[in-house]
């Protein structure tokens, strides 16, 4: 991926990577990443990739996008994702977009978000995601 990844970007989420100022240049924080994912204490799990890019828009603006891959239904993916964000957002300080492909084999399984209420407080994260098979987008807005 780190070699392809405009083309990636492009192909997988092209509204997103309309927003992307490529000139800025990207790139790779894994090392990072795996600090981060350590401290969740997630056990075996691992995002794929986290990356620093640059926004179009107008001044300077950072924003990191976490990428986890998904090869089969699993019911803990919208807890992980949410964890992994707020976990990257706390130690950098920067907006987190988590992008999820799935790669799995049911069409009916679209994971978007994670959310949970206690006593009226409510937190929650909705993340952007497509399928290998069907490559096309199913949640959160491209263009926000």
């Amino acid at each position: 991926m780190e070699h392809a990844f405009p083309e990636f970007m492009a192909y997988y989420f092209a509204p997103l990577h309309a927003q992307i100022d490529w000139s800025q240049g990207f790139e790779f924080k894994n090392t990072e990443l795996r600090q981060v994912v350590r401290d969740a204490e997630l056990g075996r799990r691992f995002a794929d990739c986290l990356v620093r890019v640059t926004l179009k828009g107008g001044g300077e603006r950072w924003i990191y996008i976490h990428i986890e891959v998904q090869g089969q239904r699993d019911g803990s993916l919208p807890k992980r994702v949410f964890t992994y964000n707020y976990r990257i957002f706390d130690r950098f300080d920067c907006p987190v977009a988590s992008l999820v492909i799935l790669a799995d084999d049911d069409p009916n399984w679209k994971p978007d978000h994670f959310a949970f209420e206690v006593f009226g407080c409510r937190l929650s994260l909705t993340f952007f995601g497509c399928e290998v098979e069907r490559t096309g987008p199913f949640a959160g807005k491209a263009g926000a």
